[in-house]
């Protein structure tokens, strides 16, 4: 179960990052499916990198067994969500603007 929580909190953030970033990207066309799943991969994802480079326990120092490691997860979570939503909507501004 210890581990169950910092997934979910990186899902949750990654979705939160995920669609913040994707309303303010009105020129890529994302919809909030795409937006939400682009964001969940991207905040997993990046947890999980954050996870094993160590990056969320040099952050936190001593306080990383503690509550602050769930902020730390949803913290990374949407971070990592927003960045690749917004290279996602990048990419796809980009091929609507070939098509023309």
């Amino acid at each position: 179960m210890e581990q169950l929580i910092p997934l979910v909190m990186q899902l949750i953030g990654g979705a939160a990052g995920g669609n913040a970033v994707g309303a303010m990207l009105k020129n890529a066309n994302l919809s909030p499916l795409l937006r939400t799943i682009l964001g969940v991969v991207g905040g997993v994802g990046g947890g999980q990198l954050a996870s094993m480079l160590g990056m969320l326990q040099s952050m936190l120092g001593e306080q990383a067994g503690t509550g602050s490691a769930l902020v730390g997860n949803a913290g990374i979570g949407v971070v990592a969500g927003a960045l690749l939503t917004f290279i996602g909507g990048l990419i796809k501004q980009s091929m609507e603007k070939s098509k023309v």
